[in-house]
């Protein structure tokens, strides 16, 4: 067995005696909401009237905190934020007393102040370029073709900035988040390798507790869009009937409909766009997103995987039937350490059913291999 390891940084600095008061931790990471840490912490009634911990400057608020874990050497960060709320406790006994320490990463600083401003001439990646800057992230993001000409619309922001990031990214098809020092702004990342593959009901092997699974029939629509330009009086028509994202299985949600069952579609309205091309990026987006008919979610033990499990990330499942197995794209993780080990729950979608006979099923990189 593999020996976990926890590291928790508070104020840039780590307190190896503060783990023996550590209760439990949890780091929620997930592709739609900012990262966030709980960590509940024993208090001790000290015999000068004191409390431990409650005192100390390194659990006042907006404090930085970064966690890290992983098994033996094998370590990642999970999460490099502030401490946004603290809440003692104090039960009828004194082992009943406790802190709780909660915080979340680093975007919850773009998330504090409404903003008024325009953004004329830009491309939505040259928006969230400058936004990352100035809060010192360093950016990485995929480029935008659509300018917004100011002579034609001028983008307007009337919101947070991360929250004008995400309603920017929605109309991209993209994710927005920070990790670390990093802000990321970009399509999900379906092309990279997967991480280690995950067995369900697989004998010794079997790495996947608690697993379900959900197939929607009703989740995926073509999208279409209709706006008058308002310089030349024109009806503009924009729709999209197929996906631009990486398939993760051989048949996708419209390859079940019977014959004369019609696809389901969405018409976009009460939103404006500046043309065409700006239609159709949105309502590609629109389109990919309901392409995620299959949702799953369970639980890992780090040990019994052998890593840290990470969203934003595909991940190999296998052991479920062969209409199941196959790559997801993992959307959440929690982090459970507690004194009985380290617990990962995690969530993940899949935009296609059965495997496309690419996938490698074992440590061996066999295509197919073990799939059952």
């Amino acid at each position: 067995m593999r020996h976990e390891n926890l590291v928790i940084e508070i104020g840039g600095a780590e307190d190896e005696t503060f783990y023996d008061d550590l209760i439990s931790l949890e780091v929620e990471l997930d592709d739609q909401l900012t990262g966030m840490f709980r960590m509940t912490i024993a208090v001790v009634l000290q015999p000068d009237g004191t409390w431990t911990y409650l005192d100390d400057e390194r659990f006042t608020l907006w404090q930085p905190v970064t966690v890290s874990a992983g098994l033996d050497d094998d370590m990642s960060q999970l999460i490099s934020g502030f401490i946004t709320r603290v809440r003692p406790e104090f039960g009828i006994g004194l082992e009943q007393c406790h802190l709780e320490v909660w915080g979340m990463d680093a975007s919850v600083l773009m998330d504090r102040a409404d903003r008024l401003q325009s953004w004329p001439d830009k491309r939505d990646s040259d928006i969230a370029t400058d936004i990352f800057s100035a809060y010192g992230l360093t950016p990485e993001v995929t480029d935008t073709t659509v300018i917004h000409d100011e002579q034609v619309s001028t983008i307007i922001q009337r919101e947070t900035d991360m929250q004008f990031l995400k309603r920017l990214a929605l109309r991209n098809g993209f994710e927005v988040y920070v990790d670390g020092d990093t802000g990321f702004f970009g399509p999900p990342g379906l092309d990279a390798e997967p991480q280690p593959v995950a067995s369900v009901q697989f004998g010794d092997d079997t790495t996947i507790t608690n697993f379900r699974i959900e197939a929607d029939a009703l989740a995926a629509a073509d999208v279409v869009m209709w706006q008058i330009d308002h310089m030349s009086g024109e009806v503009l028509e924009a729709g999209v009937e197929a996906t631009e994202q990486p398939v993760l299985g051989a048949s996708l949600s419209s390859s079940f409909l019977g014959d004369g069952q019609p696809v389901a579609q969405v018409v976009v309205a009460q939103t404006v766009a500046t043309g065409v091309p700006e239609m159709v990026a949105l309502c590609q987006g629109l389109f990919d997103r309901g392409q995620w008919f299959v949702t799953a979610e369970g639980d890992i033990a780090a040990n019994d995987y052998g890593t840290v499990l990470k969203p934003r990330a595909t991940l190999t499942l296998k052991g479920i039937g062969e209409t199941h197995s196959g790559v997801y794209y993992v959307t959440h993780v929690t982090h459970h350490f507690m004194n009985d080990g380290y617990q990962q729950h995690f969530k993940a979608k899949r935009n296609a059913l059965l495997p496309t006979g690419e996938e490698s099923f074992d440590d061996d990189g066999d295509l197919l291999g073990g799939l059952l």
